[in-house]
C-alpha cells in the first residue's frame, strides 16, 4: 500500500500594518476582478442568494416572518463561506492563471480535505448559539404571549416601546456575535485557502491582524456588514453584485494584511 504524502506546512504569515485607503483599495479591486470574471461572481452568490430565499420562504410559511431579524443580523456571518470560490478566482487571476471553470471548482472541492471544514465548525456553532440568544432576547422583552401575537402582526409587536427595545439590544448583541466571527475570519478563509496551516493557526493569525489594524479593520467590517444587509433588502438579489465584490476584496485585503513568505 502507498503511503500518502501530506503537503508541507506553511510558515506563518507576519501582519503588516495597513492603512484606512488600504480597504478602499481592496474594495476597488473586488470591484474589478467582478468586472472581469462576472460569471464566476453570479455561479458563487446564486449559492447564497438561492438560501436566502429559501429561508424567506420557509419562515413565511410557518408564520415566523420575525425570525428574519436575527437570520439578518446573523447571515453576513456566513457570507465569506460562499466567497472561497471567489477567493480562488482572484488568485488566479492575480497570478495570471487560466480562469477554467473545471479547475477552479476542483480547488473549492478540494477544500473538504483541508482546514477550512473545521472552522466552519466554528462558525455554525457560534451562529447556533447567536440563534438561541436572540430566541432569548425576543421572549425575555415581549413575552411568551407577543411571541404568539406576532406571528400573525409582527409590526404590531416590534414597533412598541418593548419591541423598540429588543431590537436595539438585539442588535447589539448580534453585533458583537458578528465580530467574534468577523475576526477570526477575515483573512483566517482567505489564509487557509491559500497556505497550508491548521484552522487553529489561521484562527489565531487573523485575530492578530485585527487587534494591529484596529480602523482599518473596523471599516472593512462596517462596509462588509452594510453592503450585506443593503444586498438583502431587495428579495437578497443585491447580493449579485454585493457578495462577488466583497469576496474577491477579502482576497485583496488579505494579500495587503499578510505578508507572504
Amino acid at each position: 500500500m502507498t503511503e500518502q504524502t501530506l503537503p508541507a506546512a506553511s510558515p506563518v504569515p507576519d501582519v503588516r500594518m495597513i492603512a484606512a485607503h488600504t480597504v478602499t483599495d481592496a474594495l476597488a479591486k473586488g470591484l474589478r476582478d467582478y468586472l472581469r470574471a462576472p460569471l464566476f461572481g453570479l455561479f458563487f452568490s446564486a449559492v447564497y442568494v438561492a438560501g436566502g430565499l429559501v429561508l424567506d420562504a420557509v419562515l413565511a410559511a410557518a408564520g415566523r416572518e420575525w425570525w428574519l431579524i436575527p437570520f439578518a443580523v446573523g447571515f453576513p456571518i456566513l457570507g465569506p463561506f460562499a466567497a472561497v470560490g471567489l477567493y480562488e478566482v482572484s488568485r488566479r487571476l492575480e497570478a495570471g492563471a487560466p480562469l477554467a471553470w473545471r479547475a477552479v471548482l476542483g480547488v473549492v472541492l478540494r477544500q473538504k480535505d483541508r482546514q477550512i471544514p473545521a472552522i466552519a465548525v466554528v462558525v455554525l456553532f457560534i451562529f447556533l448559539v447567536w440563534l438561541f440568544v436572540a430566541h432569548t432576547i425576543f421572549a425575555l422583552f415581549l413575552g411568551l404571549s407577543a411571541m404568539v401575537n406576532v406571528s400573525t402582526d409582527p409590526a404590531a409587536v416590534l414597533l412598541t416601546g418593548d419591541g423598540l427595545t429588543m431590537l436595539a439590544v438585539g442588535t447589539v448583541v448580534g453585533a458583537g456575535f458578528a465580530g467574534v466571527l468577523f475576526a477570526i475570519t477575515v483573512v483566517g478563509l482567505p489564509l487557509l485557502l491559500d497556505k497550508e496551516l491548521d484552522f487553529v493557526t489561521a484562527m489565531i493569525t487573523s485575530v492578530m491582524a485585527v487587534i494591529q489594524n484596529p480602523w482599518p479593520m473596523l471599516l472593512w467590517g462596517v462596509l462588509v456588514a452594510g453592503l450585506l444587509f443593503l444586498g438583502m433588502l431587495p428579495a437578497f438579489l443585491g447580493l449579485f453584485v454585493v457578495l462577488p465584490v466583497l469576496g474577491h476584496a477579502t482576497w485583496h485585503l488579505y494579500r495587503a494584511v499578510l505578508a507572504s513568505p
